[in-house]
């Protein structure tokens, strides 16, 4: 091949790559803009009630992400379940809330499995240098990369109840945001002006505190499975920043300080 054939030869490819990126750019801007329809928005609000409560703007983002959200993601039912559209606008309604004012997203998730109910997950235990396979029941799990899996009984319950403390969704796409390091640890990638050092303060206090209370017998605001370890603590904080605000802006402000910084939300003054 001559230079000249060469360079064109470049040249196209860089164009043709160029238009793709381009062409995806665009659709993701006139998604990120669309409004839900009024039967979608009808939908959302009643199986995802704390979505009433956001400010108009949030609520506008909101409907663009979940838009994006199912553009993105294919869902599949499990064990002959049929997901229909409400059960989609559900989850991700839920699941767009942690990233509706933040530029994170979910970008390496293409797809949501979704089960009837809670489902059985075998798993490797160790005792020593026995390795067993055991079953554990599970309403959900999220995989680095994807994909995140789901009981839908617990995905609709958490929807519906927004004020228990319990949230499925809300806990695994925690997971996801904490994975976008590559590493789930509990430590996701900061708001740009977000020092580490305060958030690892604030996280090491509040969950060595939970972890105290926990193995003490007392009650706890966030969720007891959030003392198993710094991953699951994360994703039991969030749920509790969405659903109980007032209760965790008032018992670990500096926990609540941190995360709102992070999702760039203050739910304590949502209405």
């Amino acid at each position: 091949m001559t230079p000249y054939l060469l360079l064109l030869a470049c040249l196209l490819i860089a164009g043709l790559f160029w238009y793709r990126r381009r062409s995806r750019l665009l659709k993701r801007e006139h998604l990120l803009a669309t409004p839900l329809s009024q039967e979608q928005r009808a939908m959302v609000e009643k199986l995802v009630p704390i979505t009433r409560r956001l400010p108009e703007p949030l609520r506008l983002k909101l409907e663009g992400k979940i838009h994006l959200f199912l553009d993105q993601i294919t869902f599949h039912g499990q064990s002959d379940l049929e997901v229909s559209e409400a059960m989609k606008l559900s989850i991700a309604a839920q699941a767009c809330l942690l990233v509706v004012n933040s530029p994170a997203w979910y970008e390496t998730l293409r797809t949501v499995l979704v089960y009837p109910s809670a489902f059985y997950a075998r798993r490797n235990t160790h005792d020593g240098y026995v390795v067993q396979e055991e079953d554990f029941t599970m309403l959900g799990e999220s995989w680095a990369r994807g994909p995140v899996v789901l009981s839908w009984d617990h995905a609709l319950q958490g929807g519906l109840d927004d004020a228990d403390g319990h949230n499925v969704v809300i806990h695994e796409f925690a997971h996801q945001l904490d994975s976008l390091t590559g590493y789930v640890n509990g430590i996701p990638i900061l708001r740009k002006g977000q020092a580490y050092a305060g958030w690892e303060k604030a996280m090491l206090d509040a969950y060595n505190d939970h972890v105290r209370r926990v193995e003490s017998g007392l009650e706890t605001l966030i969720d007891p499975y959030g003392a198993t370890n710094h991953e699951e603590f994360f994703a039991e904080a969030i749920v509790t920043f969405f659903e109980k605000p007032r209760a965790l802006h008032r018992e670990e402000p500096a926990l609540y300080v941190q995360l709102s910084q992070l999702l760039a939300l203050n739910p304590v003054e949502w209405h």
